[in-house]
């Protein structure tokens, strides 16, 4: 087995890692700025994972025009999803590789214009939920059909109201969100159910914002006035709370690591891993130069409801894996539609290592233990569980191993250095 398909994890974290932009906020930064056209400039976007790759890719195929000035992207033209002839050409289709949130930010502008658009992906893109989306659109003039890897797409979309579930992905809604004020006429989104991981929506506000188109918030739906225009901007993308979460846990097991480049106001709904170190007994710490680090002497077992930030069940398994006691990660049933079934990909894994835990339909239950025995780690080609596995060498007395370390490319191609050299204090 070569090093592309296996990795021992043999090293400690420790300094001062300098985090990545925000995946989630460069898909809605590089949409909103391309829509905004010539003049915008994207602040700190530096090297990104393959997911917003793929959204830059299509936007590209769009009809966008770009330039790198080392971490700042400067939009040279923009695209005009409104006009049938710009979209994509006929013969090539938008690849949105295996980001949920390319394909589903990118349908509805996809849809504005009467052209037909194909879209496709890879892994198991295509075969999470996308029908309760697909329905809503369709009764909004678009025709919407999914064969294979393919997704057939014909607009024109037209104004009106948008009803849809709060509690299958908050994708659905940020992507109408952004398509929806280009449309002449006003438009609203209703929700039949409470709306889970909102502060993602929340995010796509603050950006759309920043170009200077708006939505409202109401209960339980969004009111959308049409006619609008994204305007030219500079945008600061702030670091990855996602990626951070790896690091401030590591702090919390013990590593002297402290993160960089993330915002103390963050909308990000990872932010929450602060409170969970917290509430598990562990400290928080910022300096003057805007570093986070986590720490703890004696940690305890908690209910933590993930409803509002799924991503964080990895690195919180791992903590709550080495908690005095039994823990809880509840409101996690949507995590069987991500890049793999990630409640029963956590369970294997860390189980297989010498944890403790028990999967439920949409829960965990997480028996602390002191240690871990160490193994091998399959991540099921899920970027974010090979990262767990890093986390769980830490307390293991054995050696860990991670299949198809790669991975993490998806959203972290820099994790591996950062995890095993990151920058020592001092140093430049």
């Amino acid at each position: 087995m070569n090093k592309r398909e296996a990795l021992e994890i043999n090293c400690v974290p420790e300094g001062t890692i300098h985090l990545p932009a925000s995946k989630s906020l460069s898909h809605r930064a590089l949409i909103c700025g391309a829509l905004a056209g010539e003049g915008t400039i994207l602040e700190g976007l530096g090297s990104w994972g393959e997911d917003v790759a793929a959204t830059l890719g299509c936007l590209v195929e769009m009809g966008l025009s770009y330039e790198m000035q080392k971490t700042r992207l400067v939009i040279t033209q923009g695209i005009s999803p409104l006009q049938k002839d710009e979209v994509v050409r006929e013969d090539n289709t938008l690849d949105c590789g295996e980001s949920g949130s390319t394909l589903r930010f990118l349908i509805p502008l996809a849809l504005l214009s009467g052209a037909p658009v194909t879209m496709t992906g890879r892994g198991r893109l295509m075969q999470r939920p996308i029908k309760e989306y697909a329905d809503a659109l369709c009764a909004n003039g678009a025709r919407v059909n999914l064969k294979g890897q393919l997704l057939h797409l014909q607009g024109p979309l037209t104004p009106g109201i948008f009803v849809m579930p709060g509690n299958v992905s908050s994708q659905f809604i940020s992507g109408l969100l952004m398509a929806l004020p280009l449309l002449p006429e006003d438009s609203e989104i209703r929700l039949t159910s409470n709306l889970e991981s909102e502060p993602y929506v929340a995010m796509t506000l603050h950006v759309m914002e920043r170009f200077g188109v708006y939505a409202e918030k109401r209960e339980n739906s969004y009111r959308i006035t049409g006619g609008q225009t994204y305007k030219a901007s500079t945008y600061t993308v702030e670091g990855d709370y996602s990626a951070g979460a790896y690091f401030l846990v590591a702090g919390a097991l013990g590593c002297s690591v402290g993160c960089t480049g993330l915002s103390p106001e963050s909308l990000q709904g990872d932010r929450e891993i602060l409170d969970f170190i917290r509430r598990c007994g562990g400290r928080i710490a910022s300096d003057e130069r805007g570093t986070i680090r986590a720490s703890a002497e004696d940690l305890h077992g908690i209910i933590a409801d993930i409803s509002q930030c799924p991503d964080l069940a990895p690195p919180l398994a791992v903590l709550l894996s080495f908690c005095r006691g039994e823990s809880r990660i509840i409101g996690a049933g949507r995590l069987r539609m991500k890049e793999s079934d990630r409640l029963r990909s956590i369970t294997t894994a860390l189980n297989a290592l010498g944890a403790k835990i028990t999967e439920g339909s949409d829960h965990l239950h997480i028996l602390g233990v002191k240690e871990l025995a160490g193994g091998t780690v399959d991540p099921h080609n899920d970027h974010r569980i090979a990262m767990a596995g890093a986390l769980a060498s830490l307390k293991s007395r054995g050696t860990v191993t991670v299949l198809d370390p790669d991975c993490v490319n998806k959203s972290y191609p820099g994790f591996w250095k950062d995890f095993c050299r990151a920058e020592k204090e001092g140093r430049a």
